[in-house]
């Protein structure tokens, strides 16, 4: 039986569709996926670059262009537009496979010939090419194709980049953005490791290659899940404003402002909307950032569905932190060699085995990020008399000194190899924007505060002219997964008077947060103003079952309860797209992945770039922040895995370090459960993690 798909473009078109042709759109292709293909007339396009594109009458005035394999029963719904707009668009795209991730790829080919001319002119006028530093073997191994690399070898700049990216395959633009933004080809090969696929690739083959693409894909069974499709479009992109958010969204600050909040209250969604807001104002661009690239792909997404208008979306920039940095290193002094963790860590030994002390290399490069970079500390006599709250171990004078010796040999060696740290880059991105009175943007609006540095809030900071609704920022500290520590005040942005919290949770029902909130009683968490937080009075208004805890002699046998949760779930008639499994590392997430596609069970693992599509999303806990599910496990909750022993610094080496870390690990407990909307499963073999008694003893 042949089976309808959409591609999730096609999705957020379909929204913007009059309410005629919607009902038109709706008939037209319920009837085609009652499987009646042979009497809707695909009919072939003379003038398509690729020969499997068929258009279909949708009326008069508008066609339909759909993907008909060659082989295979899978038709891809790519577009509705208007006759002539429709024949165009076919005309001028091809749709490829991926070489090395299998997946389906689409290309404005004609737009690339076009602009072809003009980039290799202005490249044979400036030495610098945006990817020199990539030879062509690389590029290949990550999935670049000729057509892509020979338009990739005249680009000359950023914005030439990002310019490309209408006319670009997305999984190829997203990997030429990895290596301008400083990443090594190694670096950029484990962000897509997770995509490959172990069998050979027929890049002929567009049927398999759609089934590949549940990213980009969305696959219809029969026409009643179609209507639910067309009924909601923008299921995964709709977004909703209580009117408590948008008294925050629409407010006029006098300088910088914050929202906090616990998990499930829409601070992202105040984010997006406060983006669009500032941008509409019309005084100027508008940054919107965070701490990983992966959360700002999801801010993109946001920002697309909720941004029609062209101009107003072209004055929005979102932007990984770090990725900012880059840029604006990269415009004064070209393209830096960054040093990865590995020659990082060589580098640090060296500087070590010339000015020795008695601590180690991992204890140096804590205290130069937590405590010199932190502060901007120049002198050894600024360090003697700094401030080193939380870092628990006391030094005296003369380990200072011997300290601060070795940290400058390290930073030595850095600018002797003409290398750079990320930290490095930032503090000099900074100390660029610092000395222009041009700043690039009118406002920045940042998501997931808790997560960034103190040298990335000076990077913001300098990104911004001190102003009215100049830095708008979105977070809660009890949701922190990484070891920075801040304080707004010290880097220059002081949100006095200007903070207001969000206390109604949304997703998660009252009797999982209330179990959740457990994890978390009594913990002093700072809330990044020289003050402690809490999210006492966040409520639902939502109710379920409580939390389901279960704990086995055997991992076997926790794995078995997991396969069966999973089971009953779906017999109650949840899909395996409502359901996330979460685990401490990406070993026991892997196996548990491969272990319910052993039983029968429909599971994918996560990754940077992509988030399975009708199947059971698997994945560490780092992962699935940002994410939530009808039905959540987590899995392994044992005491050797929460917490993570790799990731506590030893009471021995440092308390105040070690308790930090505790706190961490139990943070990212807590926001793995709270990703659950209905339904919570815990579940570990052995010894429970301490955290569980903690909550059962409160």
């Amino acid at each position: 039986m042949s089976t309808l798909a959409i591609h999730r473009d096609f999705l957020r078109d379909f929204g913007k569709l009059e309410g005629c042709v919607q009902d038109r759109v709706e008939a037209v292709f319920t009837k085609f996926s009652n499987a009646t293909f042979a009497g809707l007339h695909l009919e072939k396009l003379a003038q398509a670059r690729n020969k499997q594109l068929r258009s279909i009458r949708i009326d008069a005035f508008w066609r339909g262009i759909v993907l008909a394999p060659d082989k295979g029963d899978t038709y891809l719904l790519l577009k509705v537009l208007p006759h002539d707009e429709a024949y165009e668009w076919a005309a001028r795209r091809d749709i490829t496979v991926n070489g090395v991730n299998g997946g389906l790829e689409i290309r404005d080919d004609v737009t690339l010939a076009e602009s072809l001319p003009e980039l290799t002119a202005a490249a044979e006028r400036t030495p610098a090419r945006l990817f020199a530093h990539v030879n062509d073997n690389d590029l290949r191994r990550l999935g670049i194709d000729d057509t892509t690399l020979t338009a990739a070898r005249t680009m000359t700049s950023q914005q030439q980049l990002d310019a490309a990216r209408a006319h670009l395959p997305s999984t190829q633009w997203d990997v030429l953005l990895g290596l301008a933004a400083g990443l090594t080809p190694e670096q950029v090969w484990s962000e897509i490791g997770a995509d490959l696929v172990t069998e050979p690739v027929d890049v002929t083959d567009l049927d398999a290659a759609l089934r590949r693409s549940p990213g980009r894909v969305l696959l219809v069974d029969g026409p009643d899940d179609l209507m639910k499709v067309f009924a909601n479009p923008f299921a995964l992109w709709r977004i909703y404003l209580h009117p408590t958010q948008n008294e925050i969204v629409d407010a006029n600050y006098r300088g910088p402002a914050r929202v906090t909040g616990g998990p499930g209250t829409g601070k992202t969604v105040v984010a997006l909307h406060r983006t669009r807001r500032l941008a509409a104002r019309g005084a100027g661009r508008v940054l919107l950032t965070t701490f990983t690239s992966t959360l700002a792909d999801s801010l993109q997404d946001g920002v697309t569905s909720l941004v029609e208008d062209p101009e107003l979306a072209e004055s929005i920039v979102v932007r990984h932190v770090d990725r900012f940095a880059h840029t604006v290193f990269r415009e004064k002094h070209g393209q830096p060699r960054v040093l990865d963790a590995r020659a990082e860590d060589k580098l640090w030994q060296r500087a070590h085995s010339m000015h020795p002390t008695e601590f180690t290399e991992t204890f140096l490069a804590e205290e130069w990020r937590h405590v010199i970079l932190a502060q901007r500390l120049t002198t050894v006599d600024e360090y003697r008399t700094a401030n080193r709250d939380g870092r628990g171990r006391r030094l005296g004078r003369l380990q200072k000194s011997r300290i601060w010796e070795a940290i400058m040999a390290f930073e030595k060696l850095l600018v002797d190899g003409n290398v750079w740290t990320w930290e490095t880059l930032r503090r000099e991105a900074t100390r660029i924007l610092d000395t222009t009175d041009d700043k690039p943007f009118r406002h920045v609006v940042v998501d997931e505060a808790q997560d960034l540095s103190p040298d990335q809030w000076r990077l913001l900071r300098a990104a911004v002219a001190p102003g009215p609704d100049d830095i708008f920022i979105a977070g809660d500290t009890h949701q922190r997964v990484y070891a920075n520590r801040v304080s707004l005040r010290d880097t220059g942005i002081d949100i006095s008077g200007r903070s207001r919290r969000l206390s109604i949770n949304y997703r998660t029902t009252a009797e999982i947060l209330a179990w959740s909130l457990g994890l978390l009683r009594g913990q002093a968490i700072d809330d990044m103003n020289g003050g402690l937080d809490s999210i006492a009075g966040c409520r639902s208004d939502i109710h379920g079952q409580p939390p389901e805890l279960a704990g086995f002699t055997t991992k076997e046998a926790e794995t078995q309860h997991i396969i069966e949760t999973v089971r009953r779930w779906l017999a109650n008639g949840v899909v395996p797209e409502e359901i996330g499994i979460a685990a401490r590392t990406n070993q026991i997430a892997g196996k548990l992945a491969r272990q319910l596609s052993a039983a029968g069970l429909s599971a994918c693992l996560l990754t940077r770039t992509n988030r399975p599509n009708g199947e059971i999303s698997v994945g560490t806990m780092h992962r699935m922040k940002g994410l939530e599910f009808r039905c959540m496990v987590v899995a392994g909750v044992d005491d050797n895995h929460i917490p993570l022993a790799a990731a506590v610094t030893p009471a021995a080496d440092d308390t105040h370090a070690h308790d930090g870390d505790l706190q961490r690990e139990r943070c990212l407990l807590f926001v793995a459960c709270t990703r659950a909307r209905e339904q919570l499963l815990l579940t570990w073999h052995g010894q429970p993690s301490r955290f569980l008694t903690t909550v059962r003893d409160s």
